[in-house]
């Protein structure tokens, strides 16, 4: 079986990041890496979505950006805007054919359908798929989201809502989330806060069907995309070890009070790249404890208060919009911390943290 220098276990976001990383940065003129990954075909799946606090290597990816955003409750809606730090969306399709093209132009990397087909007996492996067992009592984001597109020039294309929650609670903590691509294109999602068990939060088909058309006032559309997905707010039990380096959200590279992941990726892959000759030596790359500590606060607040989360969310937008973007970014100083944790109810977040 042949040998590789590296290995990247998932071809998906984080994995495909990093090899893009390695290969723009000549890291694999003489190493050898193989990916691990048993889809069948690469598209469109996914829309990832962030604050551009800092450059990346996909604008060419960028499917729309906006400088404006709204945050709804049942009673108020809160507009901010921020010309720093644009809202981004990435479509997977193009971010996916990118990478796969410029791979192919090295016969140093090569795809695999499994682990087996490899030997990787004296290879460095990264590792991006998350424990195969979930916890699915634990807190998840999971949602649902279409693109949809209308006749009509419906959508204001320059403001984007970022969480309506003028939606049915059930007792958890959902909202709605729209991306206007166009005038008469968007993506609309349902987004829910909660454990995995209860199958009545998955009607996502009716849910989103009643949003577009009892709250957002559209009648006829058609889709063009659909996407799903589960994202887990809790860190996974899978370690680092001197073989086995994990990346992605199985790296502890989602944000747990958010659910964002993408910038993170990119951040953690420009740090193996620039110390993969010593990987095994360095320090473990981390978001930062402050952010575990203060998410890890927030969601126990998200599971015991869920019908305060609407009003509580609002309130954290209420500050300017460049201490909430880059605090919700990881990119926040002392001051800012303050300033948001300043927002919190008192109590039910002392009784949180001391309980």
């Amino acid at each position: 079986m042949k040998k590789f220098d590296y290995i990247i276990i998932g071809g998906g976001c984080a994995g495909l990041s990093l090899a893009y990383e390695l290969e723009i940065n000549d890291r694999l003129k003489d190493k050898t890496l193989a990916i691990i990954e048993n889809r069948k075909e690469y598209k469109r799946d996914k829309t990832w979505s962030f604050w551009k606090v800092f450059d990346h290597n996909f604008d060419d990816c960028v499917i729309k950006s906006w400088n404006s955003f709204t945050i709804n409750t049942s009673e108020i809606s809160h507009e901010l805007t921020n010309k720093e730090f644009p809202y981004q969306s990435i479509d997977s399709g193009k971010f996916y054919s990118k990478i796969r093209s410029k791979l192919s132009t090295n016969s140093n990397v090569s795809f695999y359908d499994n682990l087996k087909e490899i030997n990787s007996e004296n290879s460095i492996i990264f590792n991006s798929v998350f424990e195969k067992h979930p916890d699915k009592s634990g807190l998840w984001q999971h949602f649902q989201g279409i693109e949809i597109e209308t006749t009509n020039k419906i959508f204001d294309e320059e403001i984007m809502n970022l969480m309506d929650f003028n939606c049915d609670q059930r007792n958890d903590v959902h909202f709605f989330y729209t991306l206007p691509f166009s005038k008469n294109k968007a993506l609309v999602e349902t987004t829910w806060l909660s454990d995995l068990e209860n199958q009545n939060l998955m009607d996502y088909d009716l849910q989103l069907e009643n949003y577009i058309k009892n709250n957002l006032g559209i009648k006829s559309y058609k889709i063009n995309f659909t996407e799903k997905g589960a994202i887990p707010l809790f860190y996974p039990s899978i370690k680092n070890n001197k073989k086995v380096i994990n990346i992605g959200s199985a790296g502890g590279m989602t944000r747990l009070s958010t659910g964002y992941t993408f910038l993170n990726i990119q951040e953690h892959s420009k740090y193996i790249v620039k110390n993969i000759d010593k990987i095994n030596e360095v320090k473990i790359f981390e978001l930062g404890k402050k952010y575990h500590f203060l998410d890890k606060v927030f969601l126990r607040v998200l599971k015991r208060y869920p019908e305060k989360m609407p009003k509580i969310f609002l309130n954290m937008f209420k500050t300017s919009s460049n201490t909430i973007i880059k605090f919700l970014s990881n990119k926040s100083n002392l001051i800012e911390d303050i300033k948001i944790i300043s927002k919190m109810p008192k109590l039910i977040f002392l009784k949180a943290l001391f309980n």
